[in-house]
């Protein structure tokens, strides 16, 4: 499931999924249900998100010169790009309508759905099969955030507990086995 040809790479995974998670689970505070349990549990994911995330990128940078799936100007970084910048594109376009269309209330889903559809062609580009399971994931997660009723907690509450979550352990997951 982890391919780790390129540990370099898996710790890059780790830095970004890292502060990925911490950025989720950031969103997720927005309107999380009353009792303080659950506030606690989006900072376990914070805090483990900065945790993956500084370790990630300490151990990246010390294996920079190892082998990794992107080189600058072949045809993975190019694809690399081109996937990035429609995921950008598309998450300021859907935010505008869902804003537009009086319901903010979607743009956490909305975004999380277009992050996990990303992952699926970067699985192929970096030639690891994680991400496409982190994609598979992460995209159901949106799609369930998306349909909950909202009266009890922001749809943005589940994408940071159980989006972050995921790109926590997957981040932790890349880190172990990278080392």
């Amino acid at each position: 499931m982890i391919s780790t040809e390129f540990p370099r790479d898996l710790f890059m995974t780790a830095a970004i999924f890292g502060i990925a998670a911490f950025v989720w689970a950031g969103w997720g505070q927005e309107r999380p249900p009353k009792h303080w349990l659950w506030r606690v549990l989006l900072v376990i994911v914070q805090l483990g998100g900065v945790v993956a995330g500084g370790f990630g990128i300490t151990l990246a940078v010390r294996n920079w010169r190892g082998p990794t799936a992107i080189v600058v100007g072949g045809p993975p970084f190019v694809a690399y790009m081109i996937t990035f910048a429609v995921e950008v594109v598309a998450i300021v376009v859907l935010a505008i309508w869902a804003a537009r269309r009086k319901r903010t209330d979607l743009i956490a889903p909305l975004a999380l759905a277009v992050v996990g559809i990303h992952f699926i062609p970067l699985a192929w580009v970096f030639a690891q099969p994680i991400y496409a399971v982190t994609g598979v994931i992460t995209t159901a997660i949106a799609v369930v955030a998306a349909r909950v009723p909202d009266r009890w907690a922001a749809r943005s509450f589940w994408c940071g507990l159980l989006g972050g979550a995921t790109l926590l352990a997957v981040g932790l997951l890349c880190l172990f086995a990278a080392t």
